[in-house]
Order: structure tokens, then C-alpha cells, then sequence
């Protein structure tokens, strides 16, 4: 969709790609860890990322004045995770990359490398098996360490439900682990465990 913006030229625009490198900067890893969590796919959160500042950019091309672009942004990035069930990221994002030149990309996080060992295969084949909901509730609070109060704030839902989410995700996850042991006994390697309540 759309053709390719042109970068900016003018003093105001010169501010206002100061303002997105600015913005991208301080927000892009929250963005990425959004998308990831739900989908557990590091490339499909870089462009899930990618998209939201671009839509970002369009909407300052447009005139239009975001108070609070950190939490436009969450929105927008909780947004497109959503629309990849429906594929309608795919047919209906942004095309234009070029406002993201020159635009310096975070350095991958210990969670970005630590996709990539033995360990993490196995807790991905398991987490992809529960619904999207379990999956990134779960990896926000355990991959990315964050307490019930941001998890909150990122999933635009009252603390008390958090909890309540995570316990039932936790529950799921415990049964699917010990079905998977059943069923593959004997195993090499440590176990998986789901963690525990005290966890919270």
C-alpha cells in the first residue's frame, strides 16, 4: 500500500525525525518484546516492531498529534499481533521502509540469543502448543522477567486479572509438560518445568 515517503527536509521535519529516532530509541525493544511474546518468532516481531513506528511516522505525516506515543505505540504493536491470526498484517501493512534508514536497531537482547540454543527449541515447541494468550502472558512474566503491574499496563487489563490469567496459563503449561514426559520417557537432559505459584 502506498508509495514510498520521502525523508525530511524542512527544519519542523528535520525535529521530527529527530523526535522518531528519539522514539525509537527508548521504545523499539518494548515494541519488539510485545510482538515476540506473542508469537515467539524474533523476525515476525522485528517487523511487527518496524510497522508500528511506521505507522507512527504516517500519522505525523498526516498532521495528526499523538500526547502519549508510548502508549500509542503498545496499542498499535498489541494491534498488529492480533492481526496476524487474521493475516491482515500481511495483506495491509505499510510497504515504505525508508523513513527507517539510517535508524539504529537495538543490539539482540539475552533472549534473542538465548532463541537460538537447544534448551529454548524445546520451550518453544511447548509454548507454541498453548493459545496465543497463554504464550505471551507466560513469556512476559518469565522470559522477560516483567512483574504483574507492566504486564498490565502492556495487555490494557486490571493486575487481579493478570494473576488470574497467569495462574490458568501456568496450569496449562504444567499439564502439557508432564504429558509430554509421559509420552517420551525415557529422556535425556533436564526436564522442563512450568513455574510455580511462588513464581508470581
Amino acid at each position: 500500500m502506498g508509495g514510498h515517503h520521502s525523508l525530511p527536509d524542512s527544519p519542523r521535519d528535520s525535529a521530527r525525525r529527530r523526535e522518531f529516532e528519539r522514539l525509537y530509541a527508548a521504545y523499539s525493544r518494548e515494541i519488539w518484546a510485545i510482538a515476540y511474546a506473542r508469537w515467539m518468532d524474533s523476525h515476525l516481531a522485528l517487523d511487527i516492531m518496524q510497522e508500528t513506528f511506521l505507522r507512527l511516522w504516517r500519522q505525523w505525516e498526516a498532521g495528526e498529534t499523538i500526547e502519549n506515543p508510548r502508549a500509542w505505540l503498545l496499542r498499535v504493536a498489541r494491534n498488529l499481533a492480533e492481526d496476524m491470526a487474521k493475516s491482515a498484517f500481511r495483506r495491509h501493512g505499510t510497504q515504505s521502509m525508508e523513513v527507517l534508514n539510517g535508524v539504529v536497531a537495538p543490539q539482540p537482547s539475552p533472549v534473542e540469543r538465548f532463541e537460538h540454543t537447544e534448551q529454548f527449541a524445546r520451550l518453544r515447541s511447548l509454548l507454541q502448543e498453548l493459545a496465543p494468550a497463554d504464550r505471551e502472558i507466560l513469556t512476559l512474566r518469565y522470559a522477560w522477567d516483567y512483574d504483574t503491574h507492566r504486564i498490565a499496563e502492556y495487555l490494557n487489563i486490571a493486575v487481579a486479572a493478570v494473576h488470574m490469567r497467569l495462574t490458568r496459563a501456568r496450569q496449562r503449561l504444567a499439564a502439557l509438560v508432564k504429558q509430554k514426559e509421559q509420552c517420551r520417557r525415557p529422556q535425556t537432559g533436564t526436564p522442563l518445568a512450568a513455574p510455580q505459584e511462588s513464581e508470581l
